[in-house]
């Protein structure tokens, strides 16, 4: 999956236990590629690790695992999960779904990165 840094605003649904904001659009693509793997047992998993040209990488999967500290959240039927060590830095982000020229795939708009890099993928 790709992420890209973005600015639009999208309905979205309101903020969650995790912090994070899954738009009606980014869900809608989850659940249609949930369909596709025919698998009703995953979750989007949304972590954030070390890497990438700016310090900190964001990672987008789905996920069938429960790790300890997990803070899980339903975005109309979609859960999203988020690991504690992520959590503080990525509370408020917004997850959409982009389909454009431009872009496509999915993006995060994260209030706490101070800086990104071009590709969106990592940020400080």
């Amino acid at each position: 999956m790709t992420t890209e840094a973005h600015t639009e605003s999208t309905e979205a649904t309101t903020a969650a236990p995790t912090g994070v904001i899954l738009t009606d659009v980014a869900a809608g693509n989850v659940k249609r590629l949930l369909e596709q793997e025919g698998r009703d047992d995953l979750r989007l998993r949304i972590a954030v690790q070390p890497g990438g040209c700016s310090g900190l990488r964001y990672q987008l999967f789905f996920d069938e695992r429960s790790l300890d500290g997990d803070v899980v959240s339903d975005f109309d039927g979609v859960e999203v999960v988020v690991d504690r060590m992520s959590s503080p830095y990525l509370a408020g982000a917004t997850i959409d779904f982009a389909d454009r020229i431009d872009a496509q795939g999915f993006t995060i708009d994260n209030p706490n990165a101070q800086n990104s890099c071009a590709c969106g993928d990592s940020f400080h």
